[in-house]
């Protein structure tokens, strides 16, 4: 098994192979609930004593204003980026669980997706409260329990909104962004999850106690880092003013769909954000819950895995805009063919180019379709300006930007 994490070339060539996959080994105290040295879950930076000597540190020339660096996980082609302009690094293509994970796939096809993901270098593994209520996120923690990974070599997120039926369990109020991350960290058996989305906006609840009380959990050491899920532009603006203005913590990124027929918010709203504030985009849905294929020649059947139990799906993949789009999805494929690639495989590295994308969310049913669609990290080279054109000029929607 091997997984590569960022690291300079320098670094690589002076380490161990297993120090490459996992760093230093654990002393006591590590394990999956929390960090290395943290005590009771708690994340890095606390405890621990101060070395009696440290080895200089050698110079890296600054990078350009504003750049920041792409890098090649060794062994694996895995691609990392930075989490928006955080420090966080992730791959660019993280594994979802939505709809997968404690409902359409047994446990132990799950426990061979996350494998295969993690030793083909995906660091990124995202959930949410409200998945299979909640039992995606236990299946996912029960997962990484047994592996036995480092804590500190992947990256863990969840999102709060919908966590049960009461009132008070549901929103961003801040007794549930509290209590629902508190619960979800129950299901995981992890002492905190590197990033917590707010998974929709909150009418019903002040921007200053949705941003105070992300704070108080990072504070608190249940999360690293927040973000936002299917917000707007404004809302998220409104957020990152709003912690500007009181000394707290703003969002670092935004989780919104993206795909070849879902296109404005991702390429024409966001990059401003990210340009001015540093917020970067996690996707997700690049194909559709597995629409955007081939393989239905331009027709959606009704026992098409994707729209089991999902009436809206099927309804959109059968309407007659859908129908549209299957048949535009048929006209990639010459383009596919030309790069050796599938169609699905085109359509995930087209989204991995968008400006400010940190990382791309995969959700699969089997290991091998996995492997399949990680294959979109070699076609990303192969996209020209010239084959970029040619694939809006066969979908037509390419936006325009408002500047």
């Amino acid at each position: 098994m091997q997984v590569s994490i960022a690291c300079t070339e320098q670094n690589l060539r002076s380490r161990s192979s297993e120090d490459r996959l996992c760093g230093p080994r654990p002393g006591p105290g590590g394990g999956n609930g929390g960090p290395v040295g943290g005590g009771h879950g708690n994340p890095p930076g606390g405890g621990g004593s101060v070395p009696k000597a440290r080895a200089a540190l050698v110079p890296r020339p600054p990078a350009p204003a504003g750049a920041l660096r792409e890098s090649t996980g060794r062994g694996t082609g895995m691609k990392y980026r930075n989490l928006g302009k955080s420090g966080l690094r992730v791959s660019c293509l993280g594994l979802g669980t939505w709809v997968t994970f404690g409902s359409q796939i047994s446990d132990e096809t799950a426990e061979d997706v996350l494998t295969v993901a993690y030793e083909h270098g995906v660091n990124l593994f995202d959930t949410a409260e409200v998945y299979a209520a909640g039992k995606a996120e236990r299946t996912l923690g029960n997962i990484l329990k047994s592996k036995g990974w480092r804590r500190s070599s992947y990256v863990v997120t969840t999102k709060i909104f919908w966590g049960g039926q009461a009132e008070t369990e549901r929103g961003l109020s801040r007794k549930h962004i509290i209590e629902g991350l508190q619960g979800s960290l129950e299901r995981l058996q992890l002492g905190y999850v590197d990033i917590v989305f707010a998974n929709r906006s909150d009418p019903n609840s002040p921007m200053e106690e949705i941003v105070r009380a992300m704070t108080y959990v990072i504070d608190q050491g249940l999360a690293l880092y927040w973000g936002t899920s299917r917000w707007g532009a404004a809302e998220i603006m409104e957020a990152y003013s709003m912690a500007r203005q009181f000394n707290l913590i703003p969002p670092v990124c935004e989780q919104a769909e993206h795909r070849l027929f879902q296109r404005e918010k991702v390429q024409v709203q966001l990059p401003e954000l990210y340009h001015k504030i540093g917020v970067g985009s996690v996707t997700l849905s690049p194909l559709a819950c597995g629409l955007i294929t081939s393989k239905y020649d331009g027709r959606v059947p009704d026992t098409c895995r994707a729209i089991k139990g999902y009436q809206w799906l099927k309804d959109k993949a059968q309407s007659e805009d859908g129908k549209k789009q299957q048949a535009k999805v048929m006209d990639l494929l010459p383009i596919a063919h030309q790069l050796g690639c599938t169609v699905a495989q085109l359509a995930i590295a087209w989204c991995l180019r968008g400006e400010g994308v940190s990382s791309v969310l995969l959700g699969v049913s089997s290991a091998e379709q996995l492997i399949e669609h990680l294959g979109a990290v070699q076609v990303l080279s192969q996209l020209t300006p010239q084959t970029v054109t040619e694939i809006d000029g066969l979908l037509g929607n390419k936006p325009h930007s408002k500047k």
